[in-house]
């Protein structure tokens, strides 16, 4: 596997050995003790998303029970956006975008401390998710998708948000005691 930093202290982009012949591919997409050489958490949960084009998840996080995620397209294409969360971090504000698709297979890790979001560029897609801490439904955070002060130049038109994405708090109206 090839391991690549990204400008956003611990935001990783993981490709796997994918092995290819006549009859399709393999690829190993997790091996806990080779993610722990990386510094990454265990995960204890697994989720998988359906959406369809333009729909937008996110702009989401934990607050305090904190998840990393390890996340990839299984079908489709998303192109997937972290935003640095971490006060004290030199990339507060910050975020950090790439498209995640079935032909590049490629991963992302997002540590604790970042808002992660994505949307759906193909006709539909399955999402998968990793996750160092369980789902804490009081512990639902979030950021407004199209935040002016964050600036993030989606790539659809018409995006397709949940009742409850659109009413997210831009990243100034949110209590500093709700970030990291």
């Amino acid at each position: 596997m090839n391991i690549t930093a990204t400008p956003l202290d611990g935001l990783l982009i993981i490709q796997p050995n994918i092995f290819k012949d006549d009859r399709g591919h393999f690829f190993e997409t997790h091996q806990q003790i080779k993610y722990e050489s990386l510094g990454l958490p265990e995960f204890v949960q697994d989720n998988i998303s359906y959406s369809k084009k333009n729909v937008i998840r996110g702009l989401h996080y934990q607050l305090p029970f904190t998840q990393g995620k390890l996340v990839w397209a299984l079908k489709g294409s998303v192109w997937d956006i972290a935003v640095d969360l971490r006060k004290n971090s030199k990339t507060f504000g910050q975020w950090f975008s790439i498209n995640l698709n079935d032909e590049n297979h490629t991963q992302l890790y997002v540590p604790h401390g970042f808002a992660h979001g994505f949307c759906v560029l193909s006709d539909e897609a399955q999402f998968y998710y990793k996750c160092s801490d369980y789902y804490h439904p009081a512990s639902e955070q979030g950021i407004l998708w199209n935040d002016p002060q964050l600036n993030i130049p989606w790539p659809i038109e018409h995006p397709v948000l949940s009742p409850k994405d659109k009413l997210l708090p831009t990243l100034n109206e949110i209590p500093n005691e709700q970030l990291f």
